[in-house]
C-alpha cells in the first residue's frame, strides 16, 4: 500500500477551500447589485471562514435590518388605532396585510370571470358557425374591473416608455454638452428652467397636446398612457443629461488629445472613448431618473385619473370605504417596493457595463 502525503492532502484541502472562497467572492459581486449583501457571510461562515467574525456580520446586515423592521411594525401596530382620519383609524400591519390578501383574491376572481367570459363567448360563435351564421360571429374583448395586479403593470409599462424617451434624448444631448463648450452653454439655461418644472404643471400641457394630435384612442397607445409617458419623459430626463454631460467633460483630457493624434472619427471618438469613460455617471443619472420618473408617474396617474396604480390610490380615497385607507397603504409599499426593484435593475446593469462600485 503507498502511504498518502499529508502535505499532499493538506494542499488539495486548502486549494478547494480556496476554489470555495473564489466562488463565494464571485457571487458576493451579485449579492450586492441584489440588495443581498447578508448571504455572503453566511456562505463563508458555512465554509469555515472565522464564524465569529462572520457571525457580527450577519448580525450587522441581516440582523439590524430585521430588528428595525420589527421595531417599526410594533411601534406602528401599537400607535396606529391612537390616530383617527376621516376614513377611520389608522390601519394597522394586520389590516393591512388582510387587504393585500383580498385584492389577491380579487384578482383571482376577475381572472376566473375573464377566463369564463371568452369560454362563452368561444361557445357562442362556434354555435353560430354550426348553424351557418358565420357573419354574426363577434370577438370582443374582456372589459371588466382592471385588476390591483394589471394597474401594477400598467404602471410599470408607463414609466419604462417613459423613461426609454427621457433616455434617448438625454443622453446624446448631454454627450454634446459635454463635448462642446458652446452647446453647453446654450442648453444650459433650458436645463436650469425646466428642470424645477413639477409634473403638475406639465400635465395639462401634455394632456391638451396629446388630445390634439392623438385623436383616437385606437392603435398601438391609448391616450392616457401616451399622456403619463411623455409626462415621466418631461420630468426625468434632466439627472441624465446633467451626469451625461458632466460625464463627458469629466473624461481624462490625455485621452482627448491621443484622439485628436489618431484623427479619431466623431463616431469612433464617441464610442470608444467618450462612452466607456463616462459611463459610470451616466449609470449615475439613469438611476436617478427612473425614480424621479416612477414619483412622477404616480403623480400624474392621480391627477388625470389615469390607469395605474396612482389612479388605485385616488379611486380609494373617493371611496372612502372602512378597507380603502388600508387598501391605500397596500398600494403606497408597492409603491415602494418597486421603486426599490427598479434601482436595483438599474445597478444590476451598471455593474454589467462598468467596473465602479457605485450604491
Amino acid at each position: 500500500m503507498t502511504a498518502i502525503d499529508p502535505d499532499t492532502l493538506d494542499a488539495q484541502a486548502e486549494a478547494r477551500r480556496a476554489r470555495r472562497f473564489s466562488r463565494i467572492n464571485k457571487a458576493d459581486a451579485w449579492f450586492q447589485v441584489f440588495g443581498l449583501a447578508w448571504i455572503t457571510p453566511i456562505l463563508k461562515a458555512a465554509a469555515g471562514d472565522n464564524p465569529k467574525a462572520q457571525a457580527g456580520e450577519i448580525w450587522r446586515l441581516l440582523g439590524v435590518p430585521l430588528l428595525a423592521i420589527v421595531v417599526f411594525l410594533v411601534a406602528w401596530g401599537t400607535l396606529a388605532p391612537k390616530v383617527q382620519t376621516s376614513l377611520g383609524a389608522i390601519p394597522g400591519p394586520a389590516q393591512v396585510w388582510e387587504q393585500a390578501v383580498n385584492l389577491n383574491e380579487d384578482a383571482k376572481r376577475e381572472r376566473t370571470k375573464e377566463a369564463a367570459f371568452y369560454v362563452r363567448q368561444d361557445e357562442r360563435n362556434a354555435k353560430l358557425i354550426a348553424d351557418g351564421k358565420a357573419d354574426k360571429v363577434k370577438q370582443r374583448t374582456y372589459t371588466g374591473k382592471p385588476t390591483y395586479y394589471q394597474q401594477i403593470w400598467t404602471s410599470i409599462k408607463t414609466v419604462f416608455f417613459g423613461f426609454l424617451i427621457a433616455s434617448l434624448i438625454a443622453i446624446p444631448v448631454g454627450i454634446m454638452a459635454g463635448l462642446s463648450i458652446t452647446a453647453n452653454a446654450a442648453i444650459n439655461p433650458i436645463i436650469q428652467i425646466f428642470k424645477p418644472v413639477s409634473p403638475l404643471a406639465w400635465l395639462p400641457i401634455v394632456t391638451m397636446i396629446v388630445s390634439a394630435v392623438y385623436t383616437t384612442n385606437d392603435g398601438l397607445f391609448s391616450k392616457s398612457f401616451l399622456v403619463s409617458a411623455i409626462t415621466v419623459t418631461l420630468c426625468s430626463l434632466w439627472p441624465t443629461l446633467i451626469n451625461t454631460a458632466l460625464g463627458v467633460s469629466s473624461i481624462d483630457k490625455d485621452l482627448v488629445s491621443v484622439s485628436k493624434v489618431l484623427k479619431m472619427s466623431t463616431y469612433s471618438k464617441i464610442t470608444k472613448l467618450v462612452l466607456p469613460s463616462a459611463l459610470p455617471l451616466i449609470f449615475t443619472g439613469l438611476r436617478l431618473s427612473l425614480g424621479v420618473g416612477w414619483m412622477v408617474l404616480i403623480a400624474a396617474e392621480m391627477l388625470a385619473q389615469n390607469p395605474g396604480l396612482g389612479k388605485f390610490v385616488w379611486d380609494e380615497f373617493q371611496n372612502g370605504s372602512s378597507q380603502s385607507l388600508a387598501k391605500i397603504m397596500v398600494a403606497v409599499f408597492t409603491i415602494g417596493i418597486i421603486g426599490f426593484l427598479l434601482d436595483r435593475v438599474m445597478y444590476a446593469l451598471q455593474s454589467m457595463f462598468t467596473f465602479t462600485e457605485n450604491r
